[in-house]
């Protein structure tokens, strides 16, 4: 069982985050500087910004925790989304006429 990592990692790095509130959109985004999130890995951001007034946006530098997942954790969210994906395949479209 050597060749498998069973331990989760958490080390912190910097990040950018940006919110918009405006009547188009309602959205956050969250960029790691170089770091790239795989299935199964959990993001936290330390001390976001607060949701700005309406009709505006925020872009703040902040630090998040990356905790690295496991090969089970990857697993699991891989399977996860696999199941989810395959729910939207069930979905039918017709015209009405049958």
């Amino acid at each position: 069982m050597s060749g498998l990592n069973l331990l989760r990692r958490t080390f912190d790095v910097p990040c950018t985050v940006e919110i918009v509130h405006t009547a188009e959109s309602l959205h956050a985004h969250v960029s790691l500087d170089g770091v790239h999130p795989e299935p199964g890995d959990e993001i936290i951001v330390k001390d976001p910004p607060a949701m700005p007034p309406f009709g505006e946006k925020t872009i703040a530098h902040c630090t998040a925790s990356v905790t690295r997942g496991n090969v089970f954790d990857r697993l699991w969210a891989k399977s996860q989304g696999y199941r989810e994906i395959t729910e939207l395949y069930e979905v039918g479209f017709s015209d009405g006429s049958e």
